[in-house]
């Protein structure tokens, strides 16, 4: 029987994701990422030769695994490596090709992460510490006005093209991950902000959110740009350092905010994983623990009783 080494099917299961599964490239390239390193691993050996054994041993090598800056990999970035080894098995076994069983991969437990959100004050003190008495401090308003209002992630905001957004009815459509579309809807208060964003431009470019020359965003050859994903997280830490806020604020910081606020004020989960974009209810409910209005009403009652009963 014919050998198949790793790196033939690792390259037939990412054309798959591009072409029968439609997914990002960016999504294509981080399995790209996590599969080469197994293939590295593996000395490129056949498919059949991948065993169990093997596949502890390349754990064992991901946990003593260091980055560009000297930092040992995370177990959540572990698990992606697994993730994505799982769904390469997936895809052999929907093509007859005997492989390791992909219920074998069984991913590393991890800590569930902090939620750090701002408060009303804080999000109030973030707004404040922008001058938007320039077209920059205008862009840069309507910028965090549409994280916090939006709870847009920072790559779909820095999609948005400027006819993406109807500010007359404030709302829009987002494609998320998986190439997914959902509903954005935003206050009057971010249409307001946008709106007078987008009068101070006088130009015809398509992104929304645009760099300008000569400012701390200097672009190449003085042109106008769309703004980069980390352009607008520099922006969003630099005003809440401005600000005064301790905390490590980030742009998904601030959709964070928008998830909590809605829950403390009373919405449901399955309403908030639609507007969040979540394909599973479980990531929405790391917010539940904090945000749960009704465990708060049934502490205050009971509490008090208590109190009062003494």
């Amino acid at each position: 029987m014919a050998e198949l080494p790793l790196s033939d099917l690792v390259t037939d299961f990412l054309e798959h994701l591009e072409i029968e599964q439609n997914r990002s490239q960016k999504t294509i390239s981080n399995y790209d990422h996590y599969l080469s390193r197994l293939v590295e691993f593996t000395d490129n050996c056949d498919i059949a030769k991948l065993d169990a054994e093997m596949v502890r041993q390349w754990r064992l090598h991901l946990n003593r695994t260091k980055d560009t800056n000297g930092n040992e990999l995370t177990k959540t970035t572990q698990n992606y490596h697994l993730i994505a080894l799982r769904s390469f098995l997936k895809y052999l076994a929907k093509r007859d090709i005997k492989a390791l069983d992909s219920a074998k991969i069984e991913l590393a437990k991890v800590t569930r992460p902090k939620v750090t959100f701002l408060d009303t004050g804080e999000v109030e003190r973030l707004l404040g510490a922008i001058d938007t008495s320039n077209p920059i401090g205008l862009r840069d308003r309507a910028v965090i006005e549409l994280l916090f209002s939006g709870g847009l992630r920072v790559s779909e905001l820095a999609d948005l093209d400027t006819d993406h957004i109807n500010l007359e009815r404030r709302e829009f459509m987002v494609r998320g991950k998986g190439q997914k579309d959902r509903p954005v809807f935003i206050s009057e208060q971010a249409a307001g902000w946008i709106g007078r964003y987008l009068e101070s431009r006088h130009d015809n470019f398509k992104p929304l959110f645009i760099h300008y020359a000569g400012t701390k965003d200097d672009m190449e050859d003085g042109m106008y740009t769309r703004l980069t994903v980390r352009s607008i997280q520099r922006l969003v830490k630099r005003y809440a350092k401005a600000a005064g806020i301790t905390k490590d604020v980030t742009p998904h910081t601030l959709r964070h905010s928008f998830a909590t606020d809605l829950l403390m004020n009373g919405a449901d989960i399955r309403s908030v994983q639609g507007l969040l974009g979540h394909a599973n209810i479980a990531t929405t409910q790391i917010y539940t623990h904090i945000t749960d209005p009704q465990l708060k009403s049934v502490h205050e009652r009971f509490h008090h009783k208590s109190k009062d009963a003494e």
